[in-house]
């Protein structure tokens, strides 16, 4: 055991110290300190989830078709990498919905043909109205039972409507579809575990707007019906609304509307990046002040469940960043990992219970490749988060530029917690000296002239996490991640230097760390991401 752990602390040094020469400058100094005596939000057990959306080939943008055959009504259910992909996670929270889930027909007791989405020039978003058959239902639950999967599924809201003019859309729900649907769901012993009641209708709504106080009493309807079919209390599934972009007015209604209990999570989407065609996609991935104006929106999520509906909870339960498919090299190279940690990061700080990321397979934002089924990079940046970062979200304090992005949590399911550090700059990369504060407190942000100052007095406190360390505790766990060759458009990532890709059967790449002295600071490059593992933090939230 104690050659293995040697090798490891040899192996993060030689990986540390070609991290540094790659570096164009000398590191600068940052100092993180992680407050660890309370939480300041708390997700769910199974925060990270992603979508199957229901695109059909057709689809395309900008000279674009990238969704190929991964619909929910046409992807290879059986290609092993799939399944695989699925269960590297235990226990892989998946949505199944998007735009034309408001268009679709579940074929229980229906009489017309059960046919898929064709091009319509006068259809919403220019695709007909689409069917489920229950016999594709049937091999999709095969795969999720088969890979321990959690489902929530999108039921169509706009079923009985009728579009008044433009995106207007009124009239009453017709509820009679989704309840034969869910009822023959039940029959068959499927365990959705939540249902999400249309997508993007609020607000100015996104081909389709429905009025808050009519959106509200139909989810009154649709939670009766779950109260109804779901005999059993304790197998009662959740019900969320309203899948669109967050409107602090629209929402608050909506939540006055349907009253107490009834929507159990208030669930957004985030495409906070620009459009797919957007040519500026990069520098906005990498420009700190940016990044923060999605702060904003969570903020005023948050807000308004405490103000109109402390029963309730928020869930991201769309978010690709780009939309119209996502940035062909962008979305699905390591550039965008950059991104997405760092919505993850932000929006936890948020008390977001489950963050879904568009997609799990299709578009240019996959995390698998719709062809290949391989992981993209930010398949492995999912996965890390999953295995690593636990529910409880601490806060922290920093002295360093913008440019350097953390995030705490308790550890996932061990003692002490997990640090994630994101290093936006191209050029500079940071000595980063992890502080407890127990030992030190920061308070306010010090002026910049006092950083020096500030700092060195930092350096004299005591050099350990927490109470006196045995000889495990002076060892920490790293796991940096950058981009193969330094293009930061590669498809290839690289865990502590080396490639991460798929075994010949299909399965995950081991995910090592390298073991480095706890009071060292720790190195991140430019462009650069690392996960950090105390074991031994003595952190009081996290006990």
């Amino acid at each position: 055991m104690e050659v293995k752990l040697l090798l490891l602390l040899l192996l993060g040094l030689v990986c540390l110290n070609h991290l540094r020469l790659s570096s164009a400058q000398q590191p600068e100094e940052a100092t993180v300190i992680v407050k660890g005596s309370t939480r300041i939000a708390e997700t769910d057990e199974n925060y990270v989830c992603a979508t199957i959306d229901w695109w059909p080939p057709e689809k395309c943008n900008y000279n674009q078709c990238p969704w190929g055959q991964t619909s929910i009504l046409n992807l290879d259910l059986d290609h092993p990498f799939l399944a695989q992909a699925i269960q590297a996670f235990g226990n892989l929270r998946i949505r199944l919905g998007g735009s034309l889930q408001d268009r679709v027909v579940y074929d229980v007791g229906t009489e017309s043909p059960c046919s898929p989405f064709r091009n319509m020039s006068n259809g919403l978003f220019g695709f007909s109205v689409g069917c489920l058959s229950m016999d594709r239902w049937d091999k999709l639950n095969d795969l999720f039972q088969k890979t321990g999967a959690i489902i929530t599924f999108g039921v169509n809201a706009l079923y009985g409507r009728y579009n008044v003019r433009r995106s207007i859309w009124a009239g009453k729900w017709n509820s009679s579809n989704a309840y034969d649907f869910i009822k023959y769901t039940i029959s068959k012993g499927y365990p959705v575990s939540s249902w999400e009641f249309g997508n993007e209708l609020s607000g100015h709504g996104i081909g389709a707007k429905v009025d808050a106080k009519l959106y509200g009493k139909d989810v009154i309807e649709f939670k009766s019906i779950l109260r109804q079919l779901y005999k059993a209390p304790l197998s009662q599934p959740l019900l969320l609304a309203p899948g669109g972009f967050f409107d602090q007015q629209w929402y608050s209604q909506l939540l006055q509307t349907s009253g107490h209990g009834v929507v159990n999570a208030l669930t957004h989407h985030v495409y906070n990046l620009g459009g797919g065609d957007d040519v500026h996609l990069i520098r906005k991935i990498l420009d700190s002040k940016y990044l923060d104006r999605a702060e904003d929106t969570y903020r005023d999520m948050q807000l308004t469940i405490q103000r109109h509906g402390t029963w309730s909870s928020a869930w991201v339960s769309e978010s690709g960043g780009v939309f119209n498919n996502g940035g062909l090299l962008v979305s699905n190279t390591f550039i965008n990992s950059i991104w997405y940690l760092d919505q993850l990061g932000m929006a936890s700080q948020y008390n977001t219970k489950v963050f879904c990321r568009q997609t799990l397979i299709g578009g240019n934002y996959g995390l698998l490749d719709t062809q290949t089924f391989l992981p993209n990079p930010d398949y492995y940046s999912a996965l890390l988060w999953h295995r690593l970062m636990g529910n409880g979200v601490l806060s922290v304090d920093m002295i360093a530029p913008r440019g350097l992005r953390a995030y705490a949590h308790c550890r996932r399911q061990q003692q002490g917690i997990t640090l994630l550090l994101i290093n936006l700059s191209n050029t500079t990369g940071y000595n980063v000296t992890l502080q407890n504060d127990i030992n030190v407190s920061l308070g306010r942000r010090p002026n910049p002239e006092k950083r020096s100052s500030f700092t060195h007095r930092l350096r004299k406190a005591v050099s350990w996490l927490g109470s006196k360390p045995s000889s495990d505790a002076k060892k920490r766990e790293e796991y940096h991640l950058t981009a193969k060759d330094g293009n930061l458009q590669s498809k290839t990532m690289l865990l502590n230097g080396v490639p991460l890709e798929l075994g010949d059967d299909g399965s995950a790449p081991a995910m090592n760390p390298v073991l480095v002295g706890v009071d060292s600071p720790v190195y991140i490059a430019p462009t650069s991401i690392v996960f950090v593992v105390l074991p031994k933090f003595e952190a009081k939230a996290c006990s």
